[in-house]
């Protein structure tokens, strides 16, 4: 049987959490590096979205990065990530996933490419931007993570566009008033995980 194959972007966040979840859950993949300026035409087929990550295991198709998570997770959820938690646990972290990915993404977005926005300053993108880091930081002030003492679906879902925020203006974070959140932040990128999974692998196919 063929691996299940997933169109993946390096740097790309959602790309990010989809291949840590993969990983993290042991399951072999066939990492296919894509060219976002020159999309393969075999993922373009299977998904028209033409977004990173697609994963293709036997004749199903996945091209929601936290679909590509719960289906890893599902399988094998080793540190329990998802599976320790209760009904209403999980369905604050999918609060907190859905603040990131339908609000706070879009300003990142802003903010990162402020001179593509030229109807506000990136000052005013920030400060949008800082309505989510401070709901990270109250969470924060409770615990060592999201969602309590160890790492749950919620950090690991939202860490890598909080990496993408924070290498806007590194200089402006480092002495940002959401100390909680940086130490949160630093403590994930740390984690072996997060440099296997950005490694440059010669085996992939590019």
């Amino acid at each position: 049987m063929s691996l299940p194959l997933l169109y993946s972007f390096r740097r790309c966040p959602y790309a990010i959490r989809a291949r840590m979840a993969l990983f993290n859950s042991d399951i072999q993949i066939d990492i296919h590096e894509v060219s976002l300026k020159n999309k393969p035409r075999a993922m373009l087929e299977l998904s028209s979205k033409g977004t990173v990550p697609v994963l293709v295991v036997d004749d199903q198709v996945i091209d929601e990065s936290l679909d590509i998570m719960l289906w890893a997770l599902n399988i094998n959820d080793p540190d329990g990530w998802y599976a320790d938690y209760s009904e209403a646990e999980k369905s604050h972290a999918m609060q907190l996933i859905t603040q990131n990915d339908e609000e706070f993404k879009g300003w990142l977005d802003k903010y990162k490419y402020a001179d593509r926005h030229p109807k506000f300053s990136q000052d005013y993108y920030r400060e949008k931007c800082e309505v989510f880091l401070q709901v990270l930081e109250t969470a924060l002030e409770k615990s060592a993570y999201l969602m309590g003492e160890t790492i749950s679906l919620a950090d690991i879902a939202i860490f890598p566009f909080i990496r993408q925020f924070a290498m806007v203006d590194k200089n402006w974070f480092d002495s940002c008033p959401f100390p909680k959140t940086r130490s949160w932040l630093n403590s994930l990128l740390d984690l072996p995980l997060f440099t296997h999974v950005m490694a440059k692998t010669p085996g992939i196919r590019i």
